[in-house]
């Protein structure tokens, strides 16, 4: 509720003249935001003086950098489904952004960034802490604006919103100047902007498409990211029933279905789970469902899935043939386009595929690393046994990340956060902290020492906001995913790999105002857990790995399925 006394509280709200810096928050509430992430500086100042005045109605979390407020934009809105929105200044303040923004880009999230700017006659001047940044955002955003005219500005904002969540989500940038903060004109609001309505693929597409399935003897439904921002996993769920498929996914896909639904075989790809990889592999139709073919998924393309025929429905059709060649091209939403689909497949059960698939779950289990001790799935298994339903998992990018991906388990969609396309060290935390605050419960965070010490500021943070964390530092003392390929492929030349860092993480947490402790054991690890858990603040455990350890299967680069490496040796 608005305070009584504000004397914006009363709906002669309506067609009132206000400056454009209260247009900017207004309209920001009016599109249902009430969590912003940010930092404030002299060209924003009177953007921060309105957050001020309406800080009943919306909330800023002020984050030690500006890169932090960008992913824990980004992991409010990859939890939340909802746009997330960053605040920044210009010059420094406004390039801090571009890791983040790129981050959202290269994983389609809905993300809205506002930056300030100098007044408009400066603009060219080289002003102090001018910078072009919708220049330099343009390759990594869906669009980007530059507010020359207050009048504009509430309408900017409102279509910055809808096509950041239309079609195939992505990042929107707002340069607004800093007299077009102070200037004023009417401000009549308005309901919150809606996406472009979604819409499915043409007929005669679907019919194509039902027609191959039906004829398929070795279907495999193959997802990703995009089943999870249509919505569409039951229909995913009801297609595999349906055809007798098995399921898999890319590393975005992961949460999209239940990991332990018994058709879901896992991520598939470079890292992903061997009957995953093989039954795609094997498979003489995949139908791809929000998915891009990027390297990590086909390896070398002259040898992926040569048995296979392709179908590939997605809402933007600049994926569809892009990197693969496919039977069957479907653009359009994959919701409302398998809900159509659905009605022309036929039932069909396929004993002997189902049985070939299980033959690759009993080849999978027993490559699995069953030794006991301080290994990265026994860790990941731990954490397992004290994750709820809604817990968001979020990882930083290296080996951790992939041991996350391979043995998390997921309930419930949007509860899986991790930077795929760019694979920005450093994400986690900001990430772990928007999450938080999306979902209104405690997150985690599953680090490497080497990630976490790129953003590792982001604790006070979470401190100074109470932000239940549970950080877990898989501490082996090297960039263990590069010197991973230093060992395979570069004949162990460590160069640069190995940090030589004496950070004592948990003293560090304590500096910080944390919780935090260090663990070398199963039965500490356990202990650490239950009080991470309960913890009302951030908990970081500092757990110690050995240096050597792998992350498998792994596909070699160039490699296909039949050179997948499924132990050390191999």
């Amino acid at each position: 509720m608005r305070p009584a006394h504000h004397p914006l509280s009363e709906k002669g709200v309506r067609d009132m003249l206000l400056s454009g810096a209260d247009i900017l928050v207004r309209t920001l509430i009016e599109q249902g935001c009430d969590t912003v992430f940010g930092y404030p500086g002299g060209q924003i100042l009177n953007v921060y003086d309105s957050l001020y005045k309406y800080q009943s109605e919306i909330r800023h979390v002020l984050t030690a950098h500006e890169q932090g407020a960008a992913h824990a934009a980004d992991g409010y809105a990859r939890t939340t489904g909802k746009v997330g929105v960053v605040i920044s200044t210009s010059g420094p303040g406004a390039t801090n952004l571009v890791t983040g923004i790129a981050t959202a880009y290269l994983d389609s999230i809905p993300l809205v960034a506002i930056c300030g700017n100098v007044p408009t006659g400066q603009i060219g001047s080289d002003s102090f802490q001018e910078i072009d940044i919708t220049g330099i955002t343009l390759p990594i955003t869906k669009h980007n604006y530059f507010v020359s005219s207050v009048e504009d500005l509430a309408d900017t904002i409102r279509e910055a919103f809808s096509l950041a969540s239309s079609g195939r989500p992505g990042p929107v940038l707002i340069d607004v100047p800093k007299d077009v903060q102070i200037m004023q004109c009417e401000y009549t609001p308005a309901p919150p902007a809606q996406p472009q309505p979604p819409c499915a693929a043409k007929q005669v597409r679907i019919e194509e498409a039902a027609r191959h399935i039906n004829e398929a003897k070795r279907p495999y439904v193959y997802f990703g990211g995009g089943v999870i921002t249509a919505g569409a996993q039951q229909e995913t769920l009801a297609l595999a029933e349906t055809i007798d498929a098995p399921i898999g996914c890319s590393f975005m896909g992961l949460s999209g279905v239940p990991t332990e639904h018994p058709r879901f075989l896992g991520m598939q790809g470079m890292h992903g789970h061997y009957a995953s990889s093989m039954a795609m592999h094997h498979a003489d139709l995949i139908i791809s469902l929000g998915v891009r073919f990027n390297d990590r998924v086909t390896g070398n393309r002259a040898k992926f899935a040569t048995g296979a025929k392709i179908i590939h429905i997605d809402v933007d059709g600049s994926e569809l043939g892009k990197t693969v060649t496919e039977v069957c091209s479907l653009r359009g939403d994959v919701k409302l386009t398998l809900q159509k689909l659905l009605e022309l497949v036929q039932q069909n059960e396929k004993p002997e595929w189902a049985k070939q698939v299980e033959e690759f779950r009993a080849q999978e289990k027993a490559s699995l690393d069953m030794r006991e001790g301080m290994t990265p799935r026994n860790i990941i298994c731990a954490l397992n046994r004290h994750l709820l339903e809604n817990t968001a998992v979020c990882t930083d990018v290296g080996q951790h990340q992939m041991w996350a991906a391979q043995n998390a388990v997921f309930r419930k969609p949007r509860r899986f956060v991790s930077s795929g396309g760019l694979g920005t060290m450093g994400f986690g935390l900001g990430a772990a902290i928007g999450a938080a605050f999306g979902t209104k419960e405690r997150s985690v965070l599953i680090t490497g020492d080497g990630s976490f010490g790129m953003c590792l500021n982001e604790l006070a943070t979470a401190v100074t906001n109470g932000v239940p964390v549970v950080i877990l530092i898989m501490n082996n003392g090297v960039l263990g995913m590069v010197r991973q390929w230093q060992t395979l492929f570069f004949d162990k030349h460590y160069s640069n790999t190995t940090l030589n860092r004496k950070t004592d993480f948990a003293a560090l947490a304590h500096a910080f105002g944390a919780e935090g402790c260090a663990v070398s054991t199963p039965q500490q690890l356990e202990q650490a857990l239950s009080e991470a858990f309960c913890c009302n603040g951030p908990y970081v455990i500092d757990c110690a790995i050995d240096k050597d350890e792998f992350v498998l299967p792994m596909l070699p680069p160039g490699g296909s399925m039949d050179d997948i490496i499924v132990k050390v040796g191999d």
